[in-house]
């Protein structure tokens, strides 16, 4: 993956932007282990939100078992750039990201 350049604004992310990135990959870079690659694969708007852009959910799979705890974690993506979100795992493989 080649560098990565920095988002600093993740309130001006919105579902869409994340939607046409559905089932590409995203980097997880944590301190411990060795960073890892996730797969999209859900993006879900939430409540009524909806006319600005907010909330929304996106659900990562992949990573190490047992998984990581929840924090926030710097996620590279070639598009979208470094992002440090806060993900909580939510099954074996599967983490959620909720952007409100």
């Amino acid at each position: 993956m080649r560098t990565i350049r920095a988002v600093p604004d993740l309130e001006a992310l919105r579902a869409t932007d994340f939607a046409r990135l559905l089932h590409e990959r995203f980097r997880v870079v944590p301190d411990t282990p060795a960073p890892f690659d996730v797969e999209l694969i859900e993006v879900a708007e939430l409540g009524g939100g909806a006319a600005a852009g907010r909330p929304f959910s996106l659900v990562f799979r992949g990573g190490p078992s047992p998984p990581l705890p929840q924090r926030i974690y710097r996620v590279q993506h070639e598009a979208l750039g470094a992002l440090d979100i806060f993900l909580v795992p939510i099954a074996t493989d599967r983490y959620e990201a909720v952007f409100t």
